[in-house]
């Protein structure tokens, strides 16, 4: 049914495995499985060893009840925070072995890119083979492990597989995690909740305004490229600083247009101020903020800010204006996500966007970009 429906458009392998990924030009209107059997078609088929199966299982409970190690990832990939999706990585391998003995030889062989959590650890999940790709999904947690523990290893893996990263389950409110830790290890898929919304969002809306906002950003030349000893990029390291940016913040205006008069204020004009972020590799995070212009609709800032870059493809440009409040929390004003690999120099008038990521009518901000 699967060859019927998509016919010419179906990627698969002749070989039965892909043994690199394809470039993107060859990628074009096809379409590639990454997945098991619908649970549905293997219940379907009769299962003739259903006493082995029976057997084994009763087997594995024996060895769990008497109190011995199962050799999984369990403990290590933290997998008990998966979703239901992420439980047909778990499965594959007892998915292939029912495909087997259900009759779905013909649906494994149209699997472009195996996935799954292999048996003995993250290092052992995170080796590298030669003649096949596979595709390794992690939990934010377990991606925080491991970067920490086997950082250059998980670039190292990402330059021949595929890596997706979900957030964890307790996000039940559909709050999210911090996305550049997945981009600069080299992570393809980098999941989101998309229902709220909030500054990992507008930072993922950043990185995807690069490529013209098609959808796709190509990876840094870096975290593909090789040195003479097998080294890779790795992102805790210090880097000698490539470039700085230098950003001017003339003024902003359009709020009076956008907003009703009290709504920041009920009985004078905002007190605006405007923090600029970079956010990107730990060595060129930094932190810049205005000072406030009380009672003004138009405000006139003038300030500008430096910011040394290690590792400028990966930087993210944030910015954000507020609405000073004593009493209060501070108002959000509107905030914009650039990436600073595609800024150019010169006076910009910068759209802002709310707190969803919609672009507000009219305010703008005058800045200025100048590498140096």
């Amino acid at each position: 049914m699967v060859t019927q429906t998509f016919q010419e458009m179906l990627y698969y392998p002749e070989s039965g495995c892909l043994e690199e990924v394809p470039s993107p030009e060859a990628l074009k209107h096809r379409i590639l499985l990454s997945t098991k059997p619908p649970k549905e078609y293997l219940e379907s088929k009769n299962v003739k060893d259903k006493g082995n199966v029976s057997s084994k299982g009763s087997d594995s409970s024996e060895e769990e009840a008497s109190g011995k190690e199962m050799p999984d990832l369990t403990a290590e990939l933290e997998a008990d925070d998966m979703s239901d999706s992420d439980q047909d990585d778990e499965d594959s391998d007892i998915c292939d072995r029912k495909s087997r003995q259900l009759g779905a030889p013909e649906y494994k062989h149209l699997i472009a890119i195996h996935a799954g959590k292999p048996k003995g650890g993250l290092k052992e999940a995170l080796k590298v083979v030669t003649d096949k790709v596979k595709r390794l999904s992690l939990s934010e947690q377990a991606l925080q492990k491991a970067a920490m523990s086997h950082g250059t290893d998980v670039v190292r893996f990402t330059q021949k597989n595929i890596l997706r990263v979900y957030p964890k389950g307790t996000r039940v409110t559909s709050s999210n995690y911090e996305p550049l830790k997945g981009w600069m290890h080299g992570a393809q898929m980098v999941a989101f909740n998309m229902q709220g919304y909030g500054k990992s969002l507008w930072l993922m809306h950043g990185m995807f305004r690069s490529n013209g906002g098609c959808g796709y950003v190509k990876k840094p030349e870096f975290l593909m490229k090789k040195g003479p000893n097998n080294e890779v990029f790795d992102p805790k390291r210090t880097l000698p600083v490539k470039t700085t940016l230098k950003v001017k913040v003339y003024m902003g205006d359009g709020w009076r247009l956008d907003f009703s008069p009290t709504h920041f204020d009920s009985y004078s004009p905002p007190d605006f101020y405007t923090k600029v972020y970079i956010v990107g590799v730990p060595a060129d995070v930094s932190k810049k903020r205005t000072k406030i212009i009380e009672d003004d609709w138009v405000p006139v800032w003038d300030e500008e800010f430096t910011f040394p870059l290690t590792v400028p493809e990966l930087a993210l440009l944030r910015i954000e204006v507020r609405e000073y409040d004593m009493s209060e929390k501070d108002d959000f004003g509107g905030q914009t996500c650039l990436p600073v690999s595609e800024l150019r120099s010169g006076i910009r008038t910068v759209p802002l966007f709310d707190k969803k990521g919609d672009k507000l009518k009219s305010v703008k901000l005058l800045m200025r970009f100048q590498f140096v």
